[in-house]
């Protein structure tokens, strides 16, 4: 019979690249179990190492089949890959047809690569946070590339795209509400875009329409490449990898590799605290009459809405105690 994991032994474990170690200690993360904490406090002295590749786009564009032909190629330069999906639609995740399984075998058992779906169960401490954690357990296991795959929609995906060095927009001929989002400003503007499925009788069409919005951004010093890729035929992967290495090359040239861990950190730091901070204010105005009284007298209008978020602040988070910010 398997010894229980510890604490020691699972830093250990993950330290070591261990596959049992590394699943169970994500499974922890999963579960907002106390000791997944412990667990990535100490390993995080030794991230920091792992380039992160966010990889979005909207639904059924091919995120996960591109993902899973750049495989091979990143496995031939020497690199070992980690992949946490956060798709609910993607192959990676237990949605996945007899056809991706096929595929996606062969990874499964290369020792190199370790791919964990995010988004088949419920995340009690938030998607975003459960995602860096997962992220930040790939590091300190020693993998050189992690892929997140998200759907570029909504915000916990947002947060969850905030962990990537790179961000990969993946795009499909046809697919007319990506350009709107990206028209409008809705979607990020991403470092490297690949139009997928590059066949596509309108695939030529909306590379001229990216390239029409990418235009319209004069001041930055990057311009996002724009890749017609093949995933199922494995065609432009070499040359869709070869940008996403150059932006590494210009963000680590320029001296913004640093900078950018530096300020998505800290995005990810109050995104964190704002989700268990929301949480626990939902708590404890659920469970106390006294407070839900303060709702009660807004919908009466009794008591303006700001008034009400001043009482419940203030009994909950203490705000304004002792400073004369409110009058008792």
């Amino acid at each position: 019979m398997a010894k229980p994991w510890t604490r020691a032994s699972l830093v250990q474990a993950v330290r070591a690249g261990d596959r049992r170690g590394l699943a169970r200690a994500i499974s922890l993360v999963e579960n907002s179990d106390q000791l997944a904490s412990e667990i990535v406090r100490d390993l995080y002295p030794h991230t920091g190492h792992a380039y992160a590749i966010g990889v979005t786009g909207p639904p059924g564009v091919g995120k996960s089949s591109l993902i899973a032909a750049l495989l091979p190629h990143v496995r031939g330069l020497g690199l070992s890959v980690g992949v946490v999906s956060v798709d609910p639609s993607s192959p990676f995740s237990q949605g996945a047809l007899l056809g991706d399984r096929i595929r996606l075998v062969d990874h499964f058992l290369d020792p190199g690569v370790f791919i964990r779906s995010m988004g088949t169960r419920g995340h009690l401490g938030g998607l975003a946070e459960a995602t860096l954690q997962a992220v930040l357990l790939l590091d300190a296991a020693g993998k050189d590339v992690v892929f997140v795959e998200t759907v570029g929609t909504g915000q916990s995906e947002v947060e969850v795209i905030g962990v990537a060095d790179t961000v990969l927009l993946v795009l499909m001929p046809g697919s007319g509400d990506s350009i709107q989002a990206l028209k409008a400003g809705i979607m990020e503007i991403p470092d490297v875009i690949a139009v997928n499925k590059m066949d596509h009788p309108a695939a030529k069409t909306m590379l001229s329409e990216v390239r029409s919005i990418l235009a319209l951004d004069v001041d930055s010093a990057w311009k996002p490449p724009i890749v017609l890729t093949e995933a199922v035929r494995g065609e432009g992967l070499e040359k869709l990898w070869e940008e996403i290495a150059a932006h590494r090359e210009f963000l680590e040239r320029e001296g913004l590799l640093e900078e950018r861990r530096r300020r998505h950190l800290s995005q990810e730091v109050f995104a964190v605290a704002s989700s268990r901070a929301k949480a626990h204010l939902e708590q404890a105005v659920s469970g106390d009459p006294e407070l839900l009284r303060v709702l009660d007298a807004v919908q009466r209008r009794e008591l303006d809405p700001l008034s009400a978020v001043e009482e419940i602040l203030d009994k909950v988070f203490h705000i304004g105690d002792g400073n004369g910010s409110r009058a008792s």
